[in-house]
């Protein structure tokens, strides 16, 4: 009977006894967890529509970086990071946090939330806007920078 030789139909980096499917698995070191905390302050000063609330979360010389519709922006300082919130959201006729979520990328905190607002200033009917943010904590558990993508305010689409 002929027998192929064993090098034959065989890659040279298959493994002579394949490891098994469901073998024990190492852990990987990743970054420390970031304290969620500061993530909440934000999301809950958006639910309340109380931006000064925001400043709980911030160190008082926070940088945020924002890609807006009109350009690249920054503000300095807890107060003028709240100040652009209630620029963008604070004199409006309805407000609604419609989705909101928290995670973490390496160190970083994720956040996202989408908006739906009302206001004579953006137009007519409701507007959905959604930002993107991720955020950096000091040794304090605060926000110490912020990096902020934001959609621009958009009319809401509807099926039909």
């Amino acid at each position: 009977m002929w027998s192929r030789p064993p090098n034959i139909g065989r890659l040279p980096d298959v493994l002579a006894c394949p490891l098994p499917y469901n073998g024990p698995m190492s852990a990987l070191q990743g970054a420390p967890p970031v304290p969620f905390s500061a993530a909440g302050l934000v999301l809950e000063a958006l639910a309340a529509h109380d931006f000064a609330r925001l400043a709980a979360a911030l160190e008082d010389d926070v940088l945020l970086s924002a890609l807006l519709p009109r350009g690249f922006v920054e503000w300095h300082g807890a107060a003028a990071v709240c100040g652009a919130f209630a620029q963008w959201f604070g004199n409006v006729e309805a407000y609604e946090v419609t989705d909101a979520s928290v995670g973490q990328v390496g160190g970083l905190l994720q956040l996202r939330w989408r908006l739906r607002v009302e206001a004579a200033r953006l137009g007519e009917g409701p507007k959905v806007v959604e930002q993107h943010a991720f955020a950096a904590t000091g040794p304090t558990g605060r926000i110490e920078r912020l990096s902020l993508l934001c959609s621009g305010f958009w009319s809401e689409h509807v099926d039909g």
